[in-house]
């Protein structure tokens, strides 16, 4: 392994790997600050802050909703038992067992800001290291919960300053029940999904031509069709008449989109009976945002009810996601010039450093080491510490800086 690194080139040390990167300033520093305001944000909402392990026993990971991310989750083993770990690549699984530890039936709120980890990237354009922020609300069936984390998930993208937005409303319960009428093979239906998935109308229909029912092959054929406002939900209704079960999922559809659209009118939307991305563990509505020069969701969401049932509580469950970094890169806010600095001489006179602490309660100091530069540091700094005419430390402004007086 020595000699493999002697090897390789210089620049090949800086080297990261592709979908792995790194915060620098001043970015690192407004990501942050966007972090904290979300934060501020969920809390006001009644949200508690969680903070799940990095990595854990690889069986906890992939119980339940968690074995759809199996090939996207790096595995390593634990030097202490032996046992397989994994590094998180979604913090759903792990928040599904913190609920499942809780003893009251009441609602629970749950947010979260932290990175994960996956083996691939979803797109050519995204992160492997994610820092996934999110909100979950357990213990409340219906449309209530469904309005609540929508609404929420818009406010956390008008906090970015992300616009304009259109917001794509579908619900797996429609999915569902036209496959149970069609009575493909797994084989079929996992093909049918990915195909529904990409929007492949072709072969949507090709996979629907093997359905002996005209009735339910014209269903199917409807589903990538199916794309639009208002107008497509009426010929949804008419297209889907007579099923119960997708009925209702379209009514659920109908009053999270009205509400929606009454609180957020500057929100397009959309319903999409292929909206599909993510995970394959979702149970009823499903929704994602987008907004213009970026192919996939900015932030999605579902419900995915009876999500702890493997840690032994399951129950219904509705949240969001998005990737912090994300956020910041595609927001259009402006962000405030950081404040002026103060520049302080090097060495370890006691006046001057009780000076410097008093001054660090509220401002930025940065006292010189021994032999650095005070020229390097002036266009970060407006002030200066120096020594008046009577030997006191005083603070001026930088229009008198004098490289001698701080040096």
């Amino acid at each position: 392994m020595f000699g493999d690194t002697q090897s390789m080139s210089e620049s090949d040390l800086w080297l990261l790997p592709d979908g792995v990167e790194e915060l620098l300033p001043p970015e690192a520093k407004r990501i942050e600050e966007l972090r904290r305001q979300l934060l501020d944000l969920y809390h006001s909402w009644g949200y508690e802050m969680i903070v799940p392990p990095l990595l854990e026993f690889l069986d906890s990971l992939l119980i339940g909703v968690g074995r759809d991310l199996e090939l996207e989750m790096f595995k390593v083993t634990d030097q202490l038992t032996g046992r397989m770990m994994g590094i998180r690549a979604d913090m759903t699984p792990q928040v599904a067992r913190i609920d499942s530890r809780r003893s009251h039936d009441v609602a629970s709120r749950f947010c979260y800001i932290g990175s994960v980890l996956r083996t691939k990237s979803p797109s050519m354009f995204s992160s492997r290291t994610p820092i996934q922020t999110g909100c979950e609300l357990y213990g409340v069936v219906g449309s209530a919960a469904d309005i609540e984390i929508i609404s929420l998930m818009l406010e956390t993208l008008n906090l970015a300053k992300i616009s304009p937005l259109h917001m794509d409303i579908a619900h797996v319960g429609v999915y569902q029940a036209i496959l149970a009428e069609a009575k493909l093979s797994k084989i079929q239906s996992d093909e049918l999904f990915e195909a529904l998935r990409r929007k492949a109308i072709p072969e949507v229909d090709e996979i629907a031509a093997t359905i002996p029912d005209k009735a339910i092959r014209q269903k199917v054929m409807a589903l990538p069709r199916l794309a639009g406002g208002k107008e497509k939900m009426k010929e949804a209704r008419r297209i889907f008449a007579g099923n119960p079960d997708i009925e209702y999922a379209l009514d659920e559809m109908s009053q999270v989109a009205a509400v929606i659209g009454e609180r957020y009118p500057e929100v397009e939307i959309y319903f999409d009976f292929c909206e599909m991305r993510g995970y394959k563990y979702y149970t009823g509505l499903v929704f994602a945002a987008y907004t213009e020069g970026l192919g996939q969701a900015v932030a999605k969401g579902g419900r995915y009810d009876e999500v702890g049932r493997d840690f032994g509580r399951g129950r219904p469950a509705m949240g969001f996601s998005v990737d912090l970094k994300a956020l910041y890169r595609m927001g259009k806010r402006e962000w405030a010039q950081p404040a002026g600095a103060i520049l302080a001489p090097n060495g370890q006179d006691a006046e001057l450093w009780e000076l410097i602490r008093q001054l660090r309660r509220s401002d930025r100091v940065i006292q010189l080491m021994p032999g650095e530069e005070a020229d390097h540091w002036a266009s970060h700094c407006d002030r200066q510490i120096v020594r008046d005419e009577s030997g006191q430390w005083i603070v001026t402004p930088l229009t008198e800086f004098n490289p001698n007086q701080v040096k």
